[in-house]
């Protein structure tokens, strides 16, 4: 009976010391995952505000909207 015991509490130690580790990776892997996350939003956010409003009439394929100045120049 005695070893019983010993080897249920053997099994117990194992797994909550198994448990703890898995616990730890996943904590490190939120963590790398996170700062390398704040990174690219960042990156998106330039990019984002970078490009152009109409990006089909400045490579010449579509008609882009004219400024402001033209179309009040061309209703005179």
């Amino acid at each position: 009976m005695a070893q019983r015991t010993a080897t249920t509490a053997q099994r117990i130690r194992i797994g909550l010391t198994s448990l703890a580790v898995v616990f730890l990776f996943v904590l490190l892997g939120s963590i790398i995952s996170r700062s390398g996350g704040e990174s690219n939003q960042s990156a998106s956010a330039n990019a984002a505000a970078n490009t152009p409003t109409e990006a089909l009439a400045e490579l010449g394929v579509a008609p882009g909207s004219e400024p402001e100045e033209n179309v009040s120049g061309n209703e005179q």
